[in-house]
């Protein structure tokens, strides 16, 4: 599992916190929603999946079925869900595989003689 690093870009953690934040304020304020509210609130998970997406391959992984569900969501009410561009699954970096680690069969072994 990739570790991230303590510090991130200029601006992103006060960004995150804000969002955070917001997600927080709407959850409660939210006792009846109208279809804009959900599709803006749908357009920000979507764009949020997108970018946390991008940390990692088993994150995109994991997330890979938000979308469907907010398109389903949207759906649900009778709204039309934004085409989703038909864009593969983020390229997975094959993970470098270490040779084996190789077993001696002891100090000074000659192998197997063959008669000829």
């Amino acid at each position: 599992m990739p570790l991230l690093p303590d510090q991130s870009a200029p601006g992103v953690q006060q960004l995150a916190e804000a969002v955070a934040d917001s997600a927080c304020r709407l959850a409660d304020a939210a006792g009846h929603w109208n279809l804009a509210a959900v599709e803006d609130a749908v357009e920000a998970i979507d764009t949020l999946v997108a970018a946390l997406s991008q940390i990692d391959p088993d994150v995109a992984r994991a997330l890979a079925g938000v979308p469907a569900a907010t398109a389903a969501a949207l759906r649900r009410f009778g709204a039309e869900p934004e085409e989703q561009p038909d864009t593969p699954a983020p390229p997975v970096p094959l993970q470098a595989r270490r040779a084996p680690r190789r077993r001696g069969l002891g100090h000074g072994y000659q192998g197997i003689r063959m008669p000829e």
